[in-house]
């Protein structure tokens, strides 16, 4: 059974960096593709950053040139590097990965920023 298990969450102020790592356990094959999402209260869970097993990247816009996401294929493992947070990043940050069709979700990670 495929387990997606998320870490690094945390409280930093604002201009802070963290680092989220995602690992995805259970099964032999590579992830076709791995990303973060975030939902913040009120708010629908949204697509932060996406990499498919080759490398290609795509970015929300919000984040785009403060966030890097990266990834250790043998590891089945997922990076997200948030530099210059601001408090709207505060969230709670869900990984998936993706085998096949089917895509797995960890249970989340808090992020806060405060001001």
């Amino acid at each position: 059974q495929v387990q997606v298990v998320e870490s690094g969450g945390g409280l930093v102020q604002a201009g802070g960096s963290l680092r989220l790592s995602c690992a995805a356990s259970g099964v032999i094959f590579r992830a076709n593709a791995m990303g973060w999402y975030r939902q913040a209260p009120g708010k629908q869970r949204e697509l932060v950053a996406s990499i498919l097993g080759y490398g290609s990247t795509d970015y929300a816009d919000s984040v785009k040139g403060r966030f890097t996401i990266s990834r250790d294929n043998a590891k089945n493992t997922v990076y997200l590097q948030m530099n210059s947070l601001k408090p709207e990043d505060t969230a709670v940050y869900y990984c998936a990965a993706r085998f096949g069709t089917i895509d797995y979700w960890g249970q989340g990670t808090q992020v806060t920023v405060s001001s």
